[in-house]
């Protein structure tokens, strides 16, 4: 099994009221994306990494895989004005010897190299699979500042990355999206649209997004307990 594995790291981290783009924010001693390079380079499967960052900060990236060590091939690019724009561009720089791509944000700086490989292989088995939590919250549909209404929770899960696809199958996924002016948050719901079907792999309240100030405080007593384990 071969994998092209494409990191999002072109988030400007405008909410997060810094003068620097996300991923290169530091967690701990280390970046997001660096901390997502660390890991990714320990996952067998993986032969290359593509790493989508905003215009101007390819170099720096550059000195990221560096300093991770990535032995495998890293291949830099601008990304897009929006996340979907940026995994179109980066899968189009993938090998065509790849049998998988997998999609994370470098905005998830805690996924381990378990949860990827064990989304690798649910994808190696069913075509697509995504790493996602059962929402245990009571939900509530607002409208005008009120509750409209309450949400049975039975079913539903949030989803999370890494989202791992046979490579085709996420290409093609693109390519109809772009064809038809379509928009989705994740890349597993462009592939749902093509009559994909995404299998579920249990992710962790651990993986969190880091995308806001509380997240970002979150995050680095996170790795402030990684010193003292």
């Amino acid at each position: 099994m071969r994998a092209s594995a494409i990191i999002v790291a072109a988030g400007s981290g405008q909410r997060l009221g810094l003068d620097q783009p996300k991923a290169f924010v530091r967690v701990g001693a280390q970046t997001m994306l660096a901390r997502v390079l660390g890991t990714l380079k320990s996952v067998s499967a993986v032969v290359e990494i593509v790493v989508a960052v905003p215009a101007g900060a390819e170099k720096s990236a550059r000195a990221e895989a560096h300093a991770a060590g990535v032995v495998v091939p890293v291949k830099i690019t601008a990304g897009g004005a929006e996340r979907q724009d940026s995994v179109r561009i980066a899968l189009a720089l993938t090998s065509a010897e790849s049998d998988l791509v997998v999609v994370h944000d470098a905005a998830r700086p805690f996924a381990t190299r378990e949860l990827f490989e064990r989304c690798l292989d649910a994808a190696a088995a069913g075509g697509a699979a995504i790493a996602a939590i059962a929402i245990a919250d009571t939900l509530k549909r607002i409208s005008g500042g009120a509750i409209a209404a309450t949400v049975a929770r039975a079913g539903l899960w949030q989803a999370q990355t890494p989202q791992a696809f046979e490579c085709r199958l996420l290409i093609d996924a693109h390519a109809r999206a772009a064809r038809d002016n379509i928009a989705a948050t994740d890349d597993a719901e462009l592939v749902e649209r093509i009559g994909g079907r995404v299998e579920v792999v249990e992710g962790s309240a651990s993986n969190i997004k880091i995308t806001t100030p509380a997240d970002l405080d979150i995050a680095r007593a996170m790795a402030a307990l990684e010193l003292t384990n």
